[in-house]
């Protein structure tokens, strides 16, 4: 095993320029016009996985293509292990809040600034690379070896779900492995513990056929603009409580996880300065921390209607929208929830204006079973790496497929992340830290060794 991490260390100044390459490829999954940078990243990643040692296919989905790595080499009594990641990546705008070009990584300060480099470019590579470890060292790697990197995960992996479900005998694994999450702080290394889910939506407000003036029409028609604020405003009461009857009923205690929350080291006055905001929010009765991880969410994410350029223009405007997404905890159903937001909406919409709800997409929420083997070997693994036992913390962010896979493949989910707090993931000048992108591919390849060791 010393061999492995000599040979990582060796090479750690190659890994940082191939996923250099890896980075500068404008994988957008949302946008039509980055279609050919997605099936450039694929091909990418393909021929790395396939320069490592693997055996690699591209595999057509309607959408983009998912990309799949093999070895198979430990024979049937040893344990598989299945890492996922996403080459997918966030649009970049706004550009000009960033201080280098987003897809020209540049290290500034012991940080690698890209779009992509935490979410999830950096994160996945570095699985490929401690498989490359093992296989350039020793010829072979402690268990079979599966690594799966779709390229829609950004825009709500409607092709993965059926891609798993075709090939659940192939991809049958032992544990699932996936690094697209953080790290409690720094030099803390973390093993994820839950995830919050996800309700997605749009509000349309329609009201006359077209823009009119406000001083002619203004106080006879009833503004779009207007109907939606009111509807939004209904949204939450005065504790910051999600006033959607019914929003609450199916969230699950978790007693013993918020008793660790409440354990670690968390500074409200840090997090705010970082965040750059007046002063922190959200639901009466409740830490910083249970309000991300533990307690659900709604939040407009954006909104649009009328005239917003320069200067000033008296107009009463046909429509409005706003986007808004629920994050959810064990045991709510975006279905659900879906179905009680929509009723809440007709209820609260005024009349004068045609109000339409669309569901874009969800995302089931996950909690981990913290014990057994798998956990055991990732608690060795990061300890190697790092030098410090791991600590078990929330997110409150999203990853859809983990449940599936847990359903599906019958596997428990490992999540072990290596971004930070503050890394600006879905940001402007987003950055992985370099030491964790050394030291994750130290533990990945740990990892392997312990599951293989422990079986």
């Amino acid at each position: 095993m010393a061999d492995v991490h000599d040979y990582i260390d060796q090479n750690l100044p190659r890994f940082r320029e191939e996923l250099f390459e890896f980075l500068r490829i404008p994988s957008v999954s949302a946008r039509s016009e980055h279609r050919e940078d997605m099936r450039a990243a694929a091909e990418w990643l393909y021929e790395k996985m396939r320069a490592v040692g693997l055996e690699a296919m591209i595999e057509e989905t309607p959408g983009h293509p998912i990309v799949v790595g093999e070895w198979r080499g430990a024979g049937d009594d040893a344990p598989t292990v299945l890492v996922y990641g996403h080459y997918d990546v966030q649009p970049v705008e706004p550009l000009e809040l960033w201080t280098s070009p987003p897809f020209e990584p540049t290290i500034r300060d012991g940080r690698i600034y890209a779009r992509g480099s935490v979410d999830d470019k950096g994160q996945l590579y570095l699985h490929v690379k401690a498989a490359e470890a093992h296989l350039k060292t020793n010829g072979q790697l402690p268990v079979n070896l599966i690594i799966l990197a779709e390229g829609e995960e950004e825009i709500g992996s409607a092709n993965l779900l059926p891609f798993v479900e075709r090939n659940a005998d192939r991809l049958a694994a032992s544990a699932v492995v996936i690094s697209d999450s953080t790290m409690f702080a720094p030099g803390m290394p973390t093993i994820g513990a839950s995830l919050r889910g996800l309700a997605y939506f749009e509000i349309h407000v329609q009201g006359p056929a077209q823009d009119l003036h406000s001083g002619s029409y203004g106080g006879a028609v009833v503004n779009p603009a207007n109907a939606l604020a009111r509807i939004i405003a209904s949204f939450h009461d005065e504790n910051g409580r999600v006033a959607i009857e019914g929003f609450y009923d199916d969230v699950a205690a978790a007693p013993e996880f918020v008793e660790q929350i409440r354990s670690l080291p968390f500074d409200d006055e840090a997090f705010r300065a970082e965040v750059g905001a007046p002063a922190l929010g959200g639901e009466a009765g409740y830490g910083t921390l249970e309000r991300l991880w533990v307690r659900p969410t709604l939040d407009v994410n954006g909104l649009l209607s009328g005239y917003t350029g320069e200067g000033a223009k008296t107009v009463l405007p046909a429509r409005a929208m706003a986007k808004v997404s629920c994050r959810l905890v064990p045991d709510q159903n975006p279905k659900r929830i879906q179905e009680l937001f929509e009723a809440h909406v007709r209820r609260v919409a005024p009349e004068g204006v045609t109000v339409t709800v669309h569901a874009l997409h969800g995302a089931e929420p996950w909690k981990a079973r913290l014990e057994g083997p798998v956990y055991e070997a990732a608690a060795r693994a990061l300890e190697q790496a790092f030098g410090r036992a791991p600590v078990y913390a929330g997110e409150g962010g999203s990853i859809p497929i983990v449940p599936a896979f847990e359903r599906i493949l019958g596997a428990p989910v490992l999540l072990m992340g290596f971004g930070l707090p503050g890394e600006n993931a879905h940001a402007p000048n987003e950055w992985m830290s370099l030491e964790n992108f050394e030291k994750g591919t130290h533990a990945a390849a740990a990892l392997l060794t312990e599951l293989g060791v422990r079986g």
